[in-house]
């Protein structure tokens, strides 16, 4: 599993014009369940993606599809983590 922390790296308002093509990113890779949960940061300097990539590297090539990393609105990093432990709900999701 990866945590995708978005830092926004411009004012609000110029984010807020992109914001409906970045619900329409998310939602393509919520229906290809790649994306897992999302949102935003309080307060509200960046959001949060958890997304379950084959690998790193293709996480990078679909991050590059958002509209605030293709306008360049925000900082993207990216941690890789493995769940040792989770709630049993989740157990279908993670493939365990």
């Amino acid at each position: 599993m990866f945590i995708v922390d978005l830092k926004y790296i411009v004012p609000l308002e110029e984010l807020d014009e992109h914001m409906e093509a970045h619900i329409q990113f998310l939602r393509k890779y919520y229906d290809q369940h790649i994306f897992v949960a999302s949102g935003r940061k309080v307060p509200r300097t960046g959001g949060i993606i958890l997304a379950l990539a084959q690998d790193e590297e293709a996480l990078k090539k679909i991050l590059m599809e958002d509209p605030f990393y293709i306008n360049r609105l925000a900082d993207f990093t990216i941690t890789h983590f493995l769940t040792s432990q989770y709630h049993p709900d989740l157990e279908s999701l993670l493939g365990k």
